[in-house]
């Protein structure tokens, strides 16, 4: 490997002088009263006008190096080298300076705005604080400007929802209300610590879409901190690369795409799924004529499946998931009616096969994934798992029938419990339905173990000890240890690392051919579906818009909506992501919103 180059060796495209100089940054932290390395010899520049994008796995030093900017380090932390602000050094510089930099020269926006917003505050009132903290406005101005900012946002009523607490937003609306109080006093630099992670694609191409403005409106430097390529390629202009607190490659963003020198750089590239590189290009199909209309071309090759309606068995076949006319309701509280997440959904899953469910943040599909794990009830339509229907079966009826399917949570770390080490909770399930021996559980509890690809020696470790994506096996483990016929999957990479990502999907393909489990994938990452299913399930709004085999819906989508979420997913390549974004703001001049 090279040794790290200074980003500063690298030719503004701004042609002013720096925004920021980074030199010699390094960060460590006192733990069992050793220094440990986080980040070390970091240096690059950022330029108005300029996004910079920092990338690497966790751990890689790439969000210390930001909180060392804004003295925002823990207490055994400490930072040593030079950051200079317009001039002005900020390492070492007292906590009375900091303070009056941060949210006015420089700004942050936190990667989860749920935990960063304060709940008993309104929005409004968070971004009038920060206002009135560093300018003299009066509060009636302060709100003024506070409400204007909400509509720079594109938040909408913005004078009603000035009044609405962080947990009245949407995910994508905290984002944009974050985004909202760090540009409240026009700082010369923003901090995008991981903006988009885990929002849906049609969010996260509206966020970034809002960032690329807000920089250009305010000729602001940005520095993006993330481990998305597909966020970098449509958002960058430079790229730094860190792995294990050190830079190993530093470039204009094309050439880091198209040659990347270093090979871990190549290794994290490989690793990111491209949408339309299974099926082919996704887009491809759908053009967008001078009149605006949307033409699209002819019918793909033939689906795999016996039967052309996906919502009824192949003749002679016991699917191993078949949901017909499926409805689900949430029960209204203090007078409020009831909520109908999904209405009238339909599908199909045959013994083997994975379909994937997609769709943005409250279209129901993990709605969806849990009622079919019993863990919801449905108000209409039948749920069949083997040829038996679950729907309104109590849960003593239920029990037996558990051990045919299991679920993969989104997040390992909540799902599993932290009192019980890894090789109780994997056997947990083993030892209620199979009244297994000691020497059987443990026997079976480390094949499991080595199915997943992890030490056997893990074991006796406890969650809290072991990495996201290891978590995320052991997940994977236990619900299979009792060799269902059909798992569930709900976002089980979403906020993994790429190639920790790549990895669990690798594994995952490899225990689904090994198994011949039949799989419902849910996911608003399309290139990751695209990787794992034969099948898609497109769901907007709780109705099931369309449904095909991947290429059917990848390469040639009949819906508005699935044409949006195309549009929206971003690739690892620069020049095709100018193009997609060019294709979606035609698909969006054209009138194919979500509706």
């Amino acid at each position: 490997m090279s040794s790290a180059p200074l980003y500063s060796d690298i030719t503004s495209t701004a042609g002013t002088a720096p925004i920021l100089e980074v030199s010699g940054l390094g960060v460590d932290f006192s733990v069992d009263n050793k220094w440990v390395m986080a980040a070390e010899d970091v240096s690059f520049t950022v330029s108005p006008g300029e996004i910079l994008a920092i990338v690497g796995e966790s751990g890689s030093g790439k969000s210390m190096s930001s909180m060392a900017l804004l003295g925002l380090l823990p207490g055994n932390g400490r930072s040593k080298g030079s950051a200079k602000l317009q001039g002005k050094e900020l390492i070492g510089a007292p906590q009375s300076a900091l303070r009056k930099i941060r949210g006015n020269d420089i700004a942050m926006i936190f990667q989860e705005p749920m935990t960063a917003l304060n709940p008993v505050l309104t929005v409004g009132e968070q971004i009038k604080e920060i206002i009135e903290q560093h300018t003299d406005a009066s509060p009636a101005q302060a709100k003024a400007r506070a409400i204007e900012l909400l509509q720079m946002v594109e938040i909408p009523e913005p004078e009603r929802r000035y009044d609405s607490y962080p947990h009245q937003f949407s995910g994508g609306q905290r984002q944009r209300a974050m985004i909202a109080i760090a540009i409240a006093n026009d700082p010369i630099l923003l901090v995008a610590d991981e903006p988009t992670t885990a929002l849906d694609v049609t969010v996260q191409a509206e966020v970034l879409e809002l960032l690329r403005n807000l920089n250009k409106r305010l000729n602001s430097a940005v520095m993006l901190i993330t481990h998305d390529m597909g966020v970098v390629a449509d958002l960058a202009d430079k790229v730094v690369v860190m792995e294990k607190g050190r830079i190993v490659e530093a470039a204009p963003v094309a050439e880091l795409f198209n040659n990347p020198k270093e090979e871990y750089t190549r290794q994290l590239l490989a690793a990111v799924p491209h949408l339309g590189s299974v099926v082919g290009g996704v887009l491809s199909a759908v053009e967008v004529e001078n009149d605006g209309s949307l033409q699209i071309s002819a019918a793909p090759r033939a689906v795999l499946r016996d039967s052309e309606d996906l919502t009824t068995p192949d003749a002679g076949v016991v699917p191993a998931l078949q949901l017909t006319g499926v409805s689900i309701e949430y029960p209204g509280r203090f007078r409020q009616p009831a909520f109908k997440a999904v209405t009238d959904v339909s599908f199909v899953i045959n013994p083997g096969e994975v379909m994937g469910l997609v769709g943005e943040s409250g279209s129901g599909k993990s709605t969806i994934a849990r009622a079919v794990t019993g863990l919801l009830p449905v108000s209409a339509g039948s749920v069949d798992i083997n040829g038996t229907n679950i729907a309104g079966l109590s849960p003593k009826q239920m029990l037996p029938l558990r051990r045919k399917f299991a679920i993969v949570f989104q997040d390992p770390a909540a799902s599993l419990n932290p009192r019980m080490s890894i090789g109780e909770s994997i056997g947990e399930p083993l030892f209620l339905h199979e009244k297994l021996s000691r020497k059987d559980l443990d026997a079976r509890v480390e094949g499991l173990l080595d199915d997943v690809q992890l030490p056997t020696s893990f074991r006796n470790r406890y969650p809290h000890e072991l990495s996201g994506g290891q978590r995320q096996r052991v997940g994977i483990a236990r619900a299979l240890s009792l060799r269902p016929s059909l798992l569930v999957a709900d976002e089980p990479t979403s906020a993994l690392d790429v190639s920790v990502q790549a990895r669990v999907l690798a594994l995952l393909q490899d225990l689904q051919q090994q198994y011949g489990f039949a799989c419902l994938f849910v996911s608003h990452d399309l290139a990751v579906v695209e990787i794992l299913a034969s099948h898609i399930a497109v769901l907007n709004k709780g109705i099931m818009v369309e449904q095909g085999s991947t290429e059917q819906v990848l390469r040639y989508p009949q819906d508005a909506y699935t044409r949006r979420l195309l549009a929206a997913a971003p690739v690892p390549d620069p020049a095709e992501q100018a193009l997609r974004r060019e294709q979606r703001n035609a698909l969006m001049a054209a009138g194919s919103s979500i509706d």
